[in-house]
């Protein structure tokens, strides 16, 4: 278990400030809109297919000897703060993780699972995943940043269907007002063929085909150069327009216009035929073949100066179709991936982008149910998330004993036998450390008769952006790992709004921690514990905190437990997922 020393402050922030150290056992805990447990009312999601089971037994089935060498499951205390990081986006609240270590009933866990899934953070937090995953954290251009985001959360809030979902982004080309958000994802890139054939392929086909463009992929036999050119033949078309009158920018399309491509190899060595043309294709599936119209009658809106054109036929329209058809199993297969990979750390297939013969899944059989089930089950989110997260999989505990060596543990992890640390995202991190300040508490309170998810995040959307802004890396390079840098951990140590939310004001947890009497220090270290890291100390954790504050009175006293609850925040127990 992770065992922060309460006494040296100092080697706290080395660890933080060491992005090599990476603790290899953890421990873990219960939000609404309101402060009020979840752990009351029963499931009200609809009973779909329960797949969990299954999940286990292939995963099982994966490696000699599993039951032996497995973590246990995961404790309750574990378990609460992993599943809110992943659905929610936080921890959860001190009042919550209580109410949930507290609660008897044998099926608490999966209560808890519904009532996060039908919560509004559970949109929020999985739009914003979805949202990095689309875009990479690229910069606003073209289209309002924030009817985008609002997009992908009411999407995620309604539950639609995640094919549906990725049609609406390929066919959107801004022009009408009611879709101009989901055209961020071509507008964004300034509607540059060659990226987009490289993102499409890489986040909805698990396949970088960006080395097939002039050649077959020199190093991975299944990806063709008319792969390559099978997606580029959808958007060769399409082109960024201004109109200048209404001063709106839109994806506009012509009516001609085809992808041509020759091996460089080939023209090296004098053997080329000239160039290829293709049809616009997905992998191997059917070539999309379109309608001929006779020289002229094109367009519905011919080209002109400063029009727009509009074509009877729209080429990249047929790309959204084409990616989730039943025909294309690598759409759904790269999706099912993902969101494993989301709440376990990993994908079956790793990397996510690299899903060819020469590196296979880690559970064939288990992969290719997922994609079955995926798919049987319409692309139903918040069923396919609840079936990972209430799997024995997800929940055993992240202690293993496989850790001799760096190898033996990415062993370890690629089969899957204990839970893998997953460093804090910038949001969660951010949300976290409202929560594990008592910050979000104070808006709350203050909120009323007026708090709602909306209401609460405009109040703490300032400290999520400046996280993100410090932690999420360069536009078009998230960061995936844990890599700390001199200015994240000056901000961490010195900004103003940090220190501003440490120090004790109404309702925040140093404001708890000192009402907790003098002389109860197994109370005061609990309330730290259970506030920061969400779970109770142990007996030696309990003796620091005494230790710390004894004999201290009056401002002193206030700085120490201050202090206390930043050096816990600061340790890598709070800074991963386990």
């Amino acid at each position: 278990m992770f065992q922060p020393n309460m006494r040296v402050y100092v080697s706290l922030l080395v660890v933080f400030l060491c992005p090599a150290f990476a603790p290899q056992t953890a421990r873990a805990h219960s939000s609404t809109e309101s402060a009020a447990p979840l752990v009351a009312k029963k499931p009200t999601l609809p009973v779909a297919r329960r797949i969990s089971p299954l999940i286990d037994e292939l995963i099982q089935s994966g490696m000699q000897d599993y039951a032996k060498v497995a973590s246990p499951v995961c404790s309750d205390s574990e378990f609460v703060r992993r599943v809110y990081l992943d659905l929610t986006g936080r921890i959860p609240t001190v009042e919550q993780t209580r109410a949930f270590l507290n609660e008897n009933s044998a099926d608490k866990r999966a209560v808890l699972v519904d009532q996060l899934l039908s919560s509004p953070e559970y949109a929020r937090h999985l739009s914003q995943r979805l949202d990095v995953m689309l875009m990479e954290r690229l910069r606003k251009k073209y289209i309002n940043v924030t009817d985008w985001e609002e997009f992908l959360r009411d999407s995620v809030a309604e539950n639609k269907p995640l094919d549906q979902l990725v049609r609406e982004i390929m066919s959107a080309d801004g022009a009408d007002p009611k879709q101009q958000a989901a055209a961020r994802f071509y507008l964004a890139r300034d509607g540059d063929v060659n990226e987009l054939t490289r993102d499409i392929s890489r986040i909805f086909l698990g396949a970088d085909l960006t080395c097939a463009q002039c050649h077959d992929h020199p190093e991975v036999a299944d990806w063709k150069q008319d792969h390559y050119y099978g997606i580029s033949a959808f958007l060769v078309r399409s082109f960024v327009f201004t109109d200048k009158k209404k001063k709106q920018t839109v994806f506009a399309e012509k009516a001609e216009g085809e992808v041509k491509f020759e091996s460089v190899f080939e023209v090296r060595d004098k053997t080329s035929k000239g160039p290829e043309t293709t049809l616009p294709v997905v992998f191997n599936g059917p070539k999309v073949a379109e309608p001929a119209f006779k020289k002229g009658e094109e367009y519905k809106v011919k080209p002109a100066k400063d029009v727009r054109p509009i074509p009877k036929y729209s080429r990249r329209a047929q790309l959204g179709d084409a990616l989730t058809s039943s025909n294309n199993k690598r759409f759904a297969r790269t999706m099912a991936n993902r969101l494993w990979a989301l709440v376990m750390g990993r994908g079956i297939v790793h990397p996510l982008d690299a899903d060819h013969a020469d590196n296979p899944p880690s559970h064939p059989k288990l992969l290719d149910l997922l994609t079955e089930e995926l798919i049987a089950g319409n692309y139903d989110l918040k069923w396919y998330l609840r079936e990972l997260v209430l799997s024995k999989t997800y929940q055993r505990s992240s202690t293993n004993e496989l850790f001799a060596s760096k190898s033996a543990q990415e062993l370890a992890d690629a089969q899957f036998t204990h839970a893998i640390l997953k460093p804090l995202t910038p949001e969660q991190f951010s949300r976290s450390v409202l929560e594990a300040t008592g910050q979000a508490e104070i808006y709350r309170n203050s909120l009323k008769q007026k708090l709602s998810e909306a209401t609460l995040r405009k109040n703490l959307v300032g400290y999520e952006r400046q996280f993100v802004s410090l932690f999420g890396g360069l536009p078009g390079e998230p960061v995936e790992g844990f890599e700390t840098t001199a200015d994240q951990s000056l901000y961490l140590s010195n900004n103003g709004a940090i220190q501003g939310i440490l120090s004790p004001r109404s309702g925040n947890t140093a404001d708890r921690v000192l009402k907790v009497p003098a002389d109860q220090p197994a109370l005061i270290a609990e309330e730290l514990y259970l506030s920061v890291l969400n779970r109770r100390p142990e007996a030696t954790e309990t003796k620091e905190v005494a230790e710390l504050l004894s004999g201290k009175t009056g401002k002193e006293r206030s700085e120490m437990v201050s202090d206390l609850i930043w050096a816990l925040m600061m340790s890598s127990e709070f800074r991963f997922n386990h």
